[in-house]
Protein backbone atom coordinates (compact mmCIF):
# COMPACT_ATOMS: atom_id res chain seq x y z
CA UNK A 1 0.00 0.00 0.00
CA UNK A 2 1.53 3.35 -1.01
CA UNK A 3 0.17 6.56 0.99
CA UNK A 4 -1.34 9.44 -1.40
CA UNK A 5 0.17 12.74 -1.23
CA UNK A 6 -1.97 15.74 -0.93
CA UNK A 7 -2.61 17.35 -4.13
CA UNK A 8 0.44 19.85 -3.38
CA UNK A 9 2.48 17.80 -1.75
CA UNK A 10 2.33 15.24 -5.15
CA UNK A 11 2.93 18.12 -7.13
CA UNK A 12 6.25 18.80 -5.38
CA UNK A 13 7.26 15.38 -5.17
CA UNK A 14 6.87 14.69 -8.77
CA UNK A 15 9.54 17.48 -9.08
CA UNK A 16 11.96 16.22 -6.95
CA UNK A 17 12.07 12.71 -9.26
CA UNK A 18 12.15 14.96 -12.21
CA UNK A 19 15.09 16.92 -10.96
CA UNK A 20 16.76 14.00 -9.14
CA UNK A 21 16.60 11.55 -11.79
CA UNK A 22 17.98 7.59 -9.96
CA UNK A 23 18.25 8.85 -6.38
CA UNK A 24 16.29 6.73 -4.96
CA UNK A 25 17.27 6.96 -1.15
CA UNK A 26 16.38 10.36 -1.46
CA UNK A 27 13.09 10.03 -3.27
CA UNK A 28 12.42 7.57 -0.29
CA UNK A 29 13.72 10.11 2.71
CA UNK A 30 11.50 12.94 0.72
CA UNK A 31 8.00 11.20 0.47
CA UNK A 32 8.55 9.43 3.57
CA UNK A 33 8.37 13.06 5.01
CA UNK A 34 6.55 14.82 2.53
CA UNK A 35 3.35 11.73 3.33
CA UNK A 36 3.32 13.42 7.01
CA UNK A 37 3.05 17.07 6.17
CA UNK A 38 -0.71 17.29 4.54
CA UNK A 39 -2.34 18.44 7.73
CA UNK A 40 0.94 21.09 8.31
CA UNK A 41 0.20 22.72 4.89
CA UNK A 42 -3.66 22.74 6.08
CA UNK A 43 -2.42 24.65 9.36
CA UNK A 44 -0.03 27.29 7.44
CA UNK A 45 -0.66 27.92 4.48
CA UNK A 46 2.17 30.49 4.01
CA UNK A 47 4.64 27.41 4.18
CA UNK A 48 2.42 26.30 0.37
CA UNK A 49 2.39 30.25 -0.73
CA UNK A 50 5.93 30.38 -0.11
CA UNK A 51 7.05 27.23 -1.67
CA UNK A 52 9.13 26.07 1.20
CA UNK A 53 8.01 22.28 0.05
CA UNK A 54 10.21 22.84 -2.72
CA UNK A 55 12.85 25.15 -1.45
CA UNK A 56 13.67 22.68 1.66
CA UNK A 57 13.99 19.19 -1.20
CA UNK A 58 16.65 21.55 -3.34
CA UNK A 59 19.75 21.57 -1.32
CA UNK A 60 21.70 24.82 -0.99
CA UNK A 61 24.89 23.61 -2.55
CA UNK A 62 25.94 20.71 -4.20
CA UNK A 63 29.83 19.82 -3.94
CA UNK A 64 31.26 17.14 -6.59
CA UNK A 65 35.06 16.63 -6.46
CA UNK A 66 37.63 14.04 -7.33
CA UNK A 67 40.21 12.40 -4.87
CA UNK A 68 42.93 11.02 -6.32
CA UNK A 69 45.92 9.55 -3.74
CA UNK A 70 48.64 6.23 -4.08
CA UNK A 71 48.23 3.51 -2.61
CA UNK A 72 51.06 1.44 -0.81
CA UNK A 73 52.32 -0.26 -4.21
CA UNK A 74 52.92 2.91 -5.49
CA UNK A 75 49.89 3.24 -7.74
CA UNK A 76 47.35 6.60 -8.64
CA UNK A 77 43.22 5.96 -7.16
CA UNK A 78 40.67 7.46 -8.09
CA UNK A 79 37.91 8.43 -6.35
CA UNK A 80 34.62 10.88 -5.65
CA UNK A 81 34.19 13.13 -3.06
CA UNK A 82 30.66 14.63 -1.77
CA UNK A 83 29.53 17.34 -0.04
CA UNK A 84 25.44 18.52 0.09
CA UNK A 85 25.20 21.55 2.16
CA UNK A 86 21.25 21.18 2.01
CA UNK A 87 20.00 23.66 4.51
CA UNK A 88 21.40 26.70 6.76
CA UNK A 89 18.03 28.28 8.13
CA UNK A 90 18.49 27.08 11.87
CA UNK A 91 22.65 27.43 11.53
CA UNK A 92 25.82 26.08 10.01
CA UNK A 93 25.48 23.04 8.20
CA UNK A 94 26.10 20.17 10.16
CA UNK A 95 26.12 16.46 9.29
CA UNK A 96 28.96 13.61 8.72
CA UNK A 97 31.34 11.87 6.14
CA UNK A 98 30.46 8.50 4.77
CA UNK A 99 33.53 6.94 3.58
CA UNK A 100 32.04 3.51 1.99
CA UNK A 101 31.74 1.78 -1.38
CA UNK A 102 28.28 2.47 -2.05
CA UNK A 103 28.17 6.27 -1.83
CA UNK A 104 27.11 8.23 -4.68
CA UNK A 105 25.21 11.69 -4.64
CA UNK A 106 21.86 9.58 -4.11
CA UNK A 107 22.73 8.64 -0.64
CA UNK A 108 24.56 11.44 0.74
CA UNK A 109 21.47 13.63 -0.19
CA UNK A 110 19.29 11.15 1.51
CA UNK A 111 21.06 11.46 4.35
CA UNK A 112 21.53 15.37 4.29
CA UNK A 113 17.34 15.92 3.96
CA UNK A 114 17.36 13.35 6.86
CA UNK A 115 19.52 15.85 8.59
CA UNK A 116 17.83 18.86 8.13
CA UNK A 117 14.98 17.47 10.32
CA UNK A 118 17.09 15.92 12.76
CA UNK A 119 18.88 18.25 13.46
CA UNK A 120 16.22 20.56 13.72
CA UNK A 121 14.74 18.04 16.44
CA UNK A 122 17.63 19.00 18.91
CA UNK A 123 16.79 22.44 19.32
CA UNK A 124 20.34 23.33 18.76
CA UNK A 125 21.19 25.72 16.23
CA UNK A 126 22.41 23.31 13.45
CA UNK A 127 21.70 23.27 9.88
CA UNK A 128 21.48 19.86 8.05
CA UNK A 129 24.17 18.61 5.46
CA UNK A 130 26.43 15.57 4.59
CA UNK A 131 29.04 13.92 2.74
CA UNK A 132 31.28 11.41 2.17
CA UNK A 133 33.42 9.02 -0.63
CA UNK A 134 33.04 5.90 -2.74
CA UNK A 135 36.26 4.88 -0.92
CA UNK A 136 36.17 1.67 1.18
CA UNK A 137 38.58 2.10 4.17
CA UNK A 138 38.02 -1.66 4.49
CA UNK A 139 41.47 -3.63 4.46
CA UNK A 140 43.38 -0.33 3.77
CA UNK A 141 46.62 0.44 5.74
CA UNK A 142 47.01 3.77 7.88
CA UNK A 143 49.01 5.64 5.82
CA UNK A 144 47.00 4.66 2.79
CA UNK A 145 44.48 6.31 4.90
CA UNK A 146 46.02 8.95 5.61
CA UNK A 147 46.77 9.86 1.95
CA UNK A 148 43.08 9.36 1.08
CA UNK A 149 42.16 11.57 3.99
CA UNK A 150 44.28 14.21 2.89
CA UNK A 151 43.87 14.61 -0.56
CA UNK A 152 40.16 14.68 0.30
CA UNK A 153 40.41 17.57 2.95
CA UNK A 154 42.88 19.58 0.15
CA UNK A 155 39.57 20.18 -1.84
CA UNK A 156 36.84 19.90 1.15
CA UNK A 157 38.56 22.66 3.04
CA UNK A 158 37.62 25.64 1.06
CA UNK A 159 34.00 24.86 1.71
CA UNK A 160 34.34 24.07 5.08
CA UNK A 161 34.44 25.98 9.02
CA UNK A 162 32.68 26.82 11.91
CA UNK A 163 30.11 29.22 11.17
CA UNK A 164 29.61 27.84 7.82
CA UNK A 165 29.97 23.63 7.74
CA UNK A 166 31.04 21.79 10.55
CA UNK A 167 31.39 17.93 8.65
CA UNK A 168 31.51 14.65 11.62
CA UNK A 169 32.33 10.86 11.27
CA UNK A 170 29.76 8.34 10.09
CA UNK A 171 30.72 5.23 8.30
CA UNK A 172 33.85 4.62 7.88
CA UNK A 173 34.82 7.67 9.45
CA UNK A 174 35.96 7.35 13.32
CA UNK A 175 38.69 8.82 14.94
CA UNK A 176 41.26 7.75 13.28
CA UNK A 177 39.82 9.29 10.06
CA UNK A 178 39.01 12.52 11.57
CA UNK A 179 42.16 12.94 12.82
CA UNK A 180 43.73 13.26 9.59
CA UNK A 181 41.29 14.95 8.16
CA UNK A 182 41.68 17.84 10.97
CA UNK A 183 45.78 17.74 10.34
CA UNK A 184 45.01 18.67 6.86
CA UNK A 185 42.67 21.51 7.18
CA UNK A 186 44.64 22.42 10.12
CA UNK A 187 47.76 22.92 7.95
CA UNK A 188 45.86 23.90 4.83
CA UNK A 189 44.18 27.14 6.64
CA UNK A 190 47.06 27.90 8.86
CA UNK A 191 44.14 28.08 11.38
CA UNK A 192 43.59 26.15 14.85
CA UNK A 193 39.96 26.00 14.48
CA UNK A 194 38.70 23.37 16.70
CA UNK A 195 35.10 23.72 15.69
CA UNK A 196 34.93 23.06 12.09
CA UNK A 197 35.07 19.07 13.19
CA UNK A 198 33.43 17.36 15.55
CA UNK A 199 33.97 13.47 16.75
CA UNK A 200 37.88 14.71 17.09
CA UNK A 201 40.00 12.79 19.87
CA UNK A 202 39.64 14.01 23.55
CA UNK A 203 43.14 15.25 24.03
CA UNK A 204 42.64 18.04 21.04
CA UNK A 205 39.02 19.22 21.75
CA UNK A 206 37.07 16.65 21.37
CA UNK A 207 34.08 15.83 23.43
CA UNK A 208 33.16 13.10 25.96
CA UNK A 209 29.97 11.16 25.05
CA UNK A 210 30.65 12.21 21.90
CA UNK A 211 31.46 8.13 21.07
CA UNK A 212 29.09 6.98 22.27
CA UNK A 213 26.44 9.19 21.60
CA UNK A 214 24.42 8.05 18.70
CA UNK A 215 24.18 4.80 20.34
CA UNK A 216 23.24 5.90 23.89
CA UNK A 217 20.92 8.63 22.29
CA UNK A 218 18.90 5.27 21.00
CA UNK A 219 18.76 3.77 23.56
CA UNK A 220 17.56 6.55 25.84
CA UNK A 221 15.10 7.53 23.43
CA UNK A 222 13.68 3.58 22.85
CA UNK A 223 13.43 3.84 27.06
CA UNK A 224 10.94 6.85 26.36
CA UNK A 225 8.70 5.28 24.39
CA UNK A 226 8.39 2.62 26.56
CA UNK A 227 7.61 5.14 29.51
CA UNK A 228 5.36 6.42 27.62
CA UNK A 229 3.26 3.49 27.80
CA UNK A 230 3.44 2.58 30.96
CA UNK A 231 6.53 0.20 30.79
CA UNK A 232 10.64 -0.08 30.69
CA UNK A 233 13.65 -1.03 28.64
CA UNK A 234 14.34 -2.61 32.05
CA UNK A 235 14.45 -6.59 31.21
CA UNK A 236 13.93 -6.67 27.71
CA UNK A 237 15.22 -9.01 25.69
CA UNK A 238 17.00 -6.90 22.90
CA UNK A 239 19.20 -7.50 19.25
CA UNK A 240 21.22 -4.90 17.57
CA UNK A 241 21.98 -4.96 13.90
CA UNK A 242 25.57 -3.82 13.53
CA UNK A 243 28.80 -3.95 15.52
CA UNK A 244 30.26 -0.45 14.83
CA UNK A 245 30.05 2.33 16.82
CA UNK A 246 26.34 3.40 16.92
CA UNK A 247 25.60 -0.78 18.04
CA UNK A 248 28.47 -1.26 20.41
CA UNK A 249 27.37 1.65 22.56
CA UNK A 250 23.65 0.77 22.08
CA UNK A 251 24.22 -2.63 23.78
CA UNK A 252 26.67 -0.89 26.27
CA UNK A 253 23.78 1.72 27.63
CA UNK A 254 20.78 -1.38 26.82
CA UNK A 255 22.83 -3.14 29.31
CA UNK A 256 22.96 -0.33 31.47
CA UNK A 257 19.58 0.37 31.66
CA UNK A 258 18.95 -3.79 32.62
CA UNK A 259 18.26 -5.00 29.26
CA UNK A 260 19.83 -7.93 27.94
CA UNK A 261 20.98 -7.63 24.19
CA UNK A 262 21.76 -11.18 22.97
CA UNK A 263 22.37 -10.67 19.23
CA UNK A 264 24.42 -8.13 17.11
CA UNK A 265 25.73 -8.56 13.15
CA UNK A 266 28.47 -7.20 10.71
CA UNK A 267 28.11 -7.86 6.95
CA UNK A 268 29.60 -11.05 7.12
CA UNK A 269 27.02 -12.94 9.48
CA UNK A 270 25.25 -12.66 13.36
CA UNK A 271 26.62 -14.03 16.43
CA UNK A 272 23.84 -14.67 18.98
CA UNK A 273 24.99 -15.66 22.96
CA UNK A 274 21.76 -15.52 24.99
CA UNK A 275 23.73 -15.28 28.25
CA UNK A 276 23.97 -11.59 27.13
CA UNK A 277 26.66 -10.25 24.57
CA UNK A 278 30.38 -9.71 25.71
CA UNK A 279 30.85 -6.47 24.95
CA UNK A 280 34.19 -6.07 26.21
CA UNK A 281 34.73 -8.99 24.11
CA UNK A 282 33.12 -7.21 20.91
CA UNK A 283 35.09 -4.10 21.47
CA UNK A 284 38.39 -5.84 21.64
CA UNK A 285 37.58 -7.65 18.12
CA UNK A 286 35.82 -4.48 15.98
CA UNK A 287 38.14 -1.21 18.30
CA UNK A 288 41.10 -2.28 18.83
CA UNK A 289 41.74 -5.45 16.25
CA UNK A 290 38.87 -4.40 13.78
CA UNK A 291 38.02 -7.99 12.88
CA UNK A 292 35.17 -9.69 11.53
CA UNK A 293 32.57 -10.48 13.98
CA UNK A 294 32.33 -14.55 14.22
CA UNK A 295 35.83 -14.15 15.79
CA UNK A 296 33.19 -13.59 18.73
CA UNK A 297 32.14 -17.23 18.04
CA UNK A 298 35.33 -18.29 18.33
CA UNK A 299 36.19 -16.97 21.42
CA UNK A 300 32.67 -17.73 22.97
CA UNK A 301 32.06 -21.51 22.38
CA UNK A 302 28.74 -20.53 23.84
CA UNK A 303 27.88 -18.51 21.26
CA UNK A 304 26.39 -19.18 17.95
CA UNK A 305 27.84 -17.83 15.12
CA UNK A 306 25.17 -17.12 11.44
CA UNK A 307 27.23 -17.33 8.40
CA UNK A 308 25.33 -14.58 6.25
CA UNK A 309 22.34 -14.63 9.30
CA UNK A 310 19.59 -12.69 9.56
CA UNK A 311 19.14 -11.11 12.97
CA UNK A 312 15.93 -9.95 12.64
CA UNK A 313 14.81 -13.25 12.86
CA UNK A 314 16.11 -14.16 16.22
CA UNK A 315 12.84 -13.65 18.81
CA UNK A 316 13.43 -10.19 20.85
CA UNK A 317 10.98 -7.29 22.82
CA UNK A 318 13.09 -4.50 21.43
CA UNK A 319 15.04 -4.17 18.25
CA UNK A 320 17.45 -1.84 17.78
CA UNK A 321 19.21 -1.45 13.74
CA UNK A 322 21.96 -0.10 14.07
CA UNK A 323 23.85 -1.11 10.75
CA UNK A 324 22.64 0.94 7.39
CA UNK A 325 19.90 2.26 5.32
CA UNK A 326 16.99 -0.41 4.27
CA UNK A 327 18.61 -3.04 6.14
CA UNK A 328 15.27 -4.14 7.65
CA UNK A 329 12.20 -5.10 5.16
CA UNK A 330 9.12 -6.18 5.31
CA UNK A 331 9.19 -9.41 5.97
CA UNK A 332 11.59 -8.75 8.16
CA UNK A 333 9.34 -6.70 10.34
CA UNK A 334 6.36 -9.47 10.11
CA UNK A 335 8.79 -11.55 11.80
CA UNK A 336 9.77 -9.57 14.73
CA UNK A 337 5.77 -8.64 15.29
CA UNK A 338 4.98 -12.75 15.05
CA UNK A 339 7.75 -13.17 17.42
CA UNK A 340 6.89 -10.52 20.12
CA UNK A 341 8.68 -7.19 19.56
CA UNK A 342 7.44 -4.43 20.91
CA UNK A 343 9.36 -1.78 20.31
CA UNK A 344 12.13 -0.35 17.54
CA UNK A 345 14.11 2.31 17.88
CA UNK A 346 16.30 3.35 14.71
CA UNK A 347 20.45 4.03 15.36
CA UNK A 348 20.87 3.94 11.93
CA UNK A 349 20.18 6.23 9.04
CA UNK A 350 16.48 5.00 7.40
CA UNK A 351 17.48 1.69 8.06
CA UNK A 352 13.51 0.23 7.36
CA UNK A 353 11.93 0.48 4.58
CA UNK A 354 8.66 1.82 3.83
CA UNK A 355 7.12 -1.16 4.37
CA UNK A 356 8.56 -2.00 7.42
CA UNK A 357 7.62 1.23 9.04
CA UNK A 358 3.99 -0.14 7.60
CA UNK A 359 3.68 -3.17 9.50
CA UNK A 360 5.06 -1.62 12.84
CA UNK A 361 2.96 0.96 12.70
CA UNK A 362 -0.56 -1.07 11.75
CA UNK A 363 0.85 -4.04 14.36
CA UNK A 364 1.09 -0.89 17.18
CA UNK A 365 4.46 -1.09 17.86
CA UNK A 366 6.73 2.06 19.87
CA UNK A 367 8.37 2.99 16.49
CA UNK A 368 11.23 5.45 17.00
CA UNK A 369 12.05 6.56 13.28
CA UNK A 370 16.33 8.00 12.65
CA UNK A 371 15.57 11.15 12.66
CA UNK A 372 14.13 11.17 16.60
CA UNK A 373 15.85 8.18 17.56
CA UNK A 374 18.99 8.29 16.61
CA UNK A 375 19.72 12.68 17.22
CA UNK A 376 21.84 11.87 20.05
CA UNK A 377 25.19 11.81 17.48
CA UNK A 378 24.61 14.71 16.10
CA UNK A 379 23.32 17.24 19.11
CA UNK A 380 26.91 16.04 21.17
CA UNK A 381 28.03 17.29 18.32
CA UNK A 382 26.50 20.82 18.54
CA UNK A 383 27.67 20.34 22.54
CA UNK A 384 31.06 19.33 21.00
CA UNK A 385 31.31 22.79 19.18
CA UNK A 386 29.89 24.48 22.32
CA UNK A 387 32.84 23.23 24.00
CA UNK A 388 35.19 24.32 21.22
CA UNK A 389 33.42 27.92 21.00
CA UNK A 390 34.57 28.27 24.87
CA UNK A 391 37.67 26.85 25.06
CA UNK A 392 36.03 24.32 27.86
CA UNK A 393 35.57 20.82 28.33
CA UNK A 394 32.84 18.95 30.11
CA UNK A 395 32.82 16.31 32.11
CA UNK A 396 31.86 12.46 31.13
CA UNK A 397 28.72 12.76 33.68
CA UNK A 398 28.10 16.46 32.55
CA UNK A 399 27.86 16.24 29.11
CA UNK A 400 25.92 12.50 29.02
CA UNK A 401 23.18 14.45 31.28
CA UNK A 402 22.68 17.56 28.60
CA UNK A 403 22.51 14.68 26.19
CA UNK A 404 19.92 12.51 28.26
CA UNK A 405 18.07 15.71 28.89
CA UNK A 406 17.85 16.32 24.85
CA UNK A 407 16.44 12.73 23.83
CA UNK A 408 13.86 13.21 26.53
CA UNK A 409 12.96 16.76 24.73
CA UNK A 410 12.80 15.20 21.42
CA UNK A 411 10.40 12.29 22.79
CA UNK A 412 8.12 14.64 24.92
CA UNK A 413 8.26 16.96 21.57
CA UNK A 414 7.78 14.43 18.87
CA UNK A 415 5.00 12.46 21.43
CA UNK A 416 2.79 16.07 21.69
CA UNK A 417 2.99 16.80 18.28
CA UNK A 418 2.11 13.67 16.76
CA UNK A 419 -1.25 14.13 18.94
CA UNK A 420 -1.46 17.49 18.17
CA UNK A 421 -1.99 16.47 14.54
CA UNK A 422 -4.56 13.50 14.82
CA UNK A 423 -1.79 10.72 14.82
CA UNK A 424 -1.16 9.76 18.80
CA UNK A 425 2.00 7.37 19.35
CA UNK A 426 3.02 8.20 15.88
CA UNK A 427 6.89 9.18 16.45
CA UNK A 428 7.13 9.29 12.29
CA UNK A 429 4.28 12.21 12.00
CA UNK A 430 5.37 13.74 15.33
CA UNK A 431 9.08 13.83 14.13
CA UNK A 432 8.43 15.45 10.35
CA UNK A 433 6.11 17.81 11.77
CA UNK A 434 8.26 19.14 14.54
CA UNK A 435 11.38 19.22 12.49
CA UNK A 436 10.04 20.66 9.46
CA UNK A 437 8.25 23.47 11.27
CA UNK A 438 11.04 24.77 12.75
CA UNK A 439 13.20 24.87 9.48
CA UNK A 440 10.14 26.48 7.63
CA UNK A 441 9.16 29.25 9.93
CA UNK A 442 13.03 30.03 10.09
CA UNK A 443 12.98 30.32 5.90
CA UNK A 444 10.17 32.40 6.60
CA UNK A 445 11.51 34.82 8.84
CA UNK A 446 14.98 35.06 6.31
CA UNK A 447 12.84 35.54 3.39
CA UNK A 448 13.45 34.36 -0.51
CA UNK A 449 17.32 33.09 -0.27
Amino acid sequence: MVTTLDEKLESAYQEVLRRNPGEIEFHQAVREVLETLGPVLAKYPEFAEHKIIQRVCEPERQIIFRVPWQDDQGRVQINRGFRVEFNSALGPYKGGLRFHPSVYLGIIKFLGFEQIFKNALTGLPIGGGKGGSDFDPKGKSDSEIMRFCQSFMTELYRHLGEYTDVPAGDIGVGGRELGYLFGQYKRITNRYESGVLTGKGLSWGGSRVRTEATGYGTIFFADEMLKARGDRLEGKTCVVSGSGNVAIYAIEKATALGAKVIACSDSNGVIVDHDGLDLALIKQIKEVERRRISVYGQEKPSATYLENGNIWTIPCQVALPCATQNELNGKDAEMLVKNGCIAVAEGANMPTTPEGVRIFQDAGLAYGPAKAANAGGVATSALEMQQNASRDSWSFEYTEQRLHQIMIDIHRDCHETAAEFGAPGNYVVGANITGFVKVARSMLAMGLI
